[in-house]
């Protein structure tokens, strides 16, 4: 009688009931999000070409400015002596030229009469050649006094935003001392890193060559009104973190994007026939992933498997973890044994979209964050 008990206890351990089911098999859509730094479409520094004190400051910083105005002046008087010293000079080598051309018309014509040598004739012709030579010099330190005079006036080189200004009106400038720097914001370069695994998966979908369309999250994690398309991929992967940097461009017509910004860029990527299964039916054991696969004979046997995605209540996982048909346990998986034969009670989860939970999490094989839905 003992032993008959005994028996009928442990016959009703090993077939206790627990609910198993079977992968959900969906396509999904997943959102992967990589930090990206903005970039005005153009952005250069105003640096001095000239020496001088700075006379006049026209704009003030953040104010935006028309291509050509005037935003600074430096002193030019010194300048404008250097122009007419030079002017001065190129008009002397020039009345020298004619001079001396008349000098040698006449040698021409005591040579023709044989009243001189031919000799003469030459060393007319050399101190014509000379002289002109005077004038071509005259004429570059004319340019040059010109182009020094117009360095003064330092204007701007585009439509833009101007920045900070660290000197003020009465400050020595040197030549190559930088004014300010402006920034053309009507669009921005948004650029981003993705992995080389990434990178190819990218291209074996050929979502490259068509102006794949992005989103772009704010730091205050507000998303920007505008969307944004991948331009390029640079043209190397960086060998010391294993990543290729993409550039995409977005429409800035309310000037909210800045120069030097941070966001993180939203790619979409829909996964055809996902597998999918709850995080509840898994367990994790020395940073490996297991379910309780149950066989034709209601044996569970632990199986090893690899999420691919993790979303908010499911993983992503390997199409080769787990086939359609595999009945795995669905929770309670703390007091279930490998080997342990249970009484299987399947279940079917509910994969209509009023009951989905929503989906979100970071992709398992890089620091790349994603979100997805079904």
């Amino acid at each position: 009688m003992f032993g008959a008990c005994s028996s009928e206890k442990k016959e009703n351990k090993t077939t206790e009931n627990y609910q198993v089911t079977v992968p959900i098999v969906t396509d999904t859509s997943v959102v992967k999000d990589y930090v990206a730094e903005i970039q005005a479409l153009q952005n250069v520094e105003l640096r001095s070409r000239v020496k001088g004190y700075l006379d006049k400051i026209n704009v003030d910083e953040g104010k935006f400015v028309k291509q050509g105005q005037t935003l600074f002046v430096i002193s030019n008087q010194e300048y404008k002596e250097e122009l007419s010293k030079s002017s001065a000079e190129l008009k002397s080598a020039i009345a020298d030229v004619k001079t001396s051309e008349l000098e040698l018309q006449n040698v021409k014509i005591l040579v023709e009469k044989n009243v001189v040598s031919k000799t003469e004739l030459d060393l007319a012709q050399a101190k014509l050649d000379a002289l002109r030579a005077k004038v071509d010099e005259a004429t570059a330190n004319e340019s040059g006094a010109k182009l020094n005079l117009s360095y003064t006036l330092i204007k701007a080189p585009f439509d833009g935003v101007i920045n900070r200004i660290p000197n003020k009106v009465g400050s020595l400038i040197d030549e190559g001392m930088l004014l300010t720097t402006i920034s053309n914001n009507k669009e921005v370069y948004a650029y981003f890193n993705v992995s080389e695994e990434e990178y190819l998966g990218y291209v074996k979908d050929n979502e490259l060559n068509n102006q794949k369309e992005v989103s772009l999250v704010l730091a205050d994690d507000q998303p920007y009104p505008y969307k944004g398309v991948i331009e390029t991929v640079e043209g190397e992967i960086d060998k010391s973190t294993g990543n290729i940097a993409f550039r995409a461009r977005f429409q800035n017509p309310d000037q909210l994007l800045k120069h030097g910004a941070s966001g993180k860029i939203q790619i979409s990527k829909t996964i055809k026939n996902a597998l999918l299964i709850p995080q509840k039916s898994t367990v994790d054991i020395q940073e490996k992933t297991f379910v309780y696969v149950v066989d034709k004979n209601h044996q569970v046997q632990m199986r090893s498997i690899t999420p691919k995605i993790r979303l908010s209540n499911y993983y992503i996982i390997e199409a080769g973890d787990l086939a359609r048909t595999d009945q795995f346990v669905y929770e309670g998986l703390q007091q279930i044994k490998d080997g342990e034969t249970i009484n299987p009670q399947l279940i079917k989860l509910n994969t209509s979209k009023e009951q989905q939970p929503k989906l979100f999490g970071e992709k398992l094989s890089n620091k790349s964050g994603t979100a997805a839905k079904i």
